[in-house]
């Protein structure tokens, strides 16, 4: 098997650990990791031939977009206080923690180096967390926490990680210089997240086209990346904050087809990348076999002693600091998403699975210092990270499951039943205004001004039965029974003319390009 074989064999495995994960009841990034250790223990399978220095810059970009594509910028801004209390300081608390152990067990480990072992450690994997969390119909205030946490824990404990690492390969280290350093690449991440976001959807308004559309939607966040590595700041960051913008600036509403295009690509992308990344997390398996070669006892024990830490600092800090969230928000009264009990402070606690970021930045450690020496303790680093992200993704990725059903957490369904209806009956006022707009601009027929009445009505209706009163709730259900019967004859009335048509595709003397337009035009008609 080559290297371009074991891609394919990775994407195929994305594409079926889905519907399989979701018949286990497990987790398809925790199956897709399982996957690829399987694949790195077979002989005939090769090594990965990927520069660790790219898989950072390969794979994060699309997932962090895909990942803010289902949020937005006024949910980040309403729970900053959160986020930074429960996931940007952690990871601050998390390295220190970690750096302190690992300084103490691990024999020639310099401070320097065990600050980078706490950094890469540190941050939970964004993927993951809402991979899980996702799946598992848990209120929406956690998953908000969890996204926002997953998405700007990576900023914190990246440049936390590049600090270390340049102190440990030159053999000093400035606090003056690493703060600066933290502030300015902050700043340049979000100079060039907002200039690509503004540039990005002016080009978007000028190429029109849906299909070259979504195609710079997926070059966007690379480029965003890219442009703020090579100016010293954070890429990603930056393409948090590109993506932000987009999503808040670049949505017309109108824009039926370029939407519908980019939520299915964007879906495609999302579980292909990750994939590709939790398969990744497997197949190194073999870089950590390398490192624990003739030692594998001490190596082990420093593994479980820094998963031990890392999992039980993350209940420790969350503990109290939520229980302070908690204390504010009710001084305040804020819009904010916190976890509202006990039982969800311990589904959030046990979410923290690490993945692809920690073990890209393992990898990533330089092979030798300014000094032309190695870099001290590598080997134990890589082996030690690898523990904790298989550590974390199979026992806690496992178990979540059951946690979760054990303490009965689960979304709100009647609060979101009252935002969805709030949302419908905002739909058909607006369009009834919209309606009365119209008529008396233009003297419309009172039978077709009836039938767009009811229209309107029908579009809040159809969006939540509940905004329908009760005595009108009968005459509705016998009307949508009758719609939903003209919907099932006209679909299968289109079926016919697609069949038709696709079937004239292959008769001599078919032009292929006017049949997939005709196509085309039905299947548009079939959408409606």
């Amino acid at each position: 098997m080559d290297q371009m074989a074991l891609m394919f064999a990775l994407l195929l495995g994305a594409v079926v650990c889905v519907p399989l994960g979701d018949r286990l009841g497990l987790p398809a990034p925790v199956l897709m990791t399982v996957f690829g250790i399987v694949l790195a223990l077979l002989e005939f399978v090769p090594n990965v031939d990927v520069p660790p220095d790219l898989i950072l810059p390969l794979l994060l970009p699309p997932l962090l977009y895909a990942a803010v594509r289902r949020t937005s910028w006024r949910q980040f801004a309403a729970n900053a206080r959160p986020i930074l209390l429960l996931a940007v300081a952690l990871v601050f608390v998390t390295t220190l923690c970690v750096a302190v152990v690992a300084h103490a067990i691990v024999p020639g480990l310099p401070l320097a180096a065990a600050i980078a072992l706490g950094a890469l450690v540190a941050p939970p994997d964004p993927v993951a967390a809402t991979a899980v969390a996702g799946k598992l119909g848990l209120p929406r205030r956690l998953v908000s926490i969890l996204e926002g946490e997953g998405l700007f824990n990576d900023v914190t404990a990246i440049v936390l990680y590049h600090v270390a690492i340049a102190a440990a390969v030159s053999g000093t280290f400035s606090p003056w210089d690493a703060g600066l350093d933290l502030i300015l690449s902050a700043v340049v991440a979000v100079a060039v997240g907002l200039a690509l976001g503004w540039g990005a959807n002016r080009l978007m308004d000028l190429l029109g086209d849906a299909t070259l559309q979504v195609a710079l939607s997926l070059l966007v966040p690379y480029f965003s990346y890219v442009l703020a590595e090579e100016l010293h700041g954070s890429g990603v960051l930056a393409v948090l904050t590109t993506a932000l913008f987009l999503v808040e600036y670049a949505t017309d509403a109108d824009d039926v087809t370029t939407r519908l295009a980019g939520h299915a690509f964007w879906d495609i992308v999302d579980t292909l990348v990750t994939g590709i990344a939790f398969g990744l997390v497997g197949l190194e398996l073999h870089n950590a076999v390398a490192a624990a070669a003739g030692h594998w006892g001490e190596l082990l024990g420093w593994a479980g002693a820094i998963v031990g830490v890392v999992v039980l600092v993350r209940l420790l800090w969350l503990l109290p600091a939520t229980w302070l969230t908690r204390r504010l928000h009710a001084a305040r009264d804020t819009g904010e998403d916190i976890p509202v009990s006990r039982r969800e402070t311990v589904v959030m606690w046990w979410s923290g699975m690490r993945g692809v970021a920690s073990v890209a930045l393992a990898l990533a450690i330089p092979l030798e210092t300014d000094a032309g020496g190695g870099f001290p303790a590598r080997g134990e680093i890589v082996f030690i990270a690898f523990g904790v992200v298989l550590g974390t993704l199979l026992v806690q990725g496992t178990t979540l499951p059951w946690l979760v059903r054990r303490l009965g957490v689960r979304a709100d369904t009647r609060r979101e039943k009252e935002i969805e209806r709030d949302l419908a009956l905002r739909a058909y006022r607006a369009a009834k205004h919209r309606l009365r707009e119209i008529e008396e601009a233009e003297e419309l027929p009172e039978e077709l001004s009836e039938q767009m009445l009811r229209s309107a009505f029908d579009i809040g209706a159809r969006i939540s039965p509940d905004v329908v009163e009760d005595e009108r709730r009968e005459a509705y259900r016998h009307r949508a029974r009758s719609v939903r019967a003209a919907r099932r004859i006209r679909g299968e009335m289109l079926s016919a003319a697609r069949h038709e048509v696709l079937a004239a595709r292959s008769e001599a003397g078919a032009d292929p390009e006017v049949v997939d337009r005709v196509l085309r035009h039905l299947d548009v008609r079939s959408m409606r």
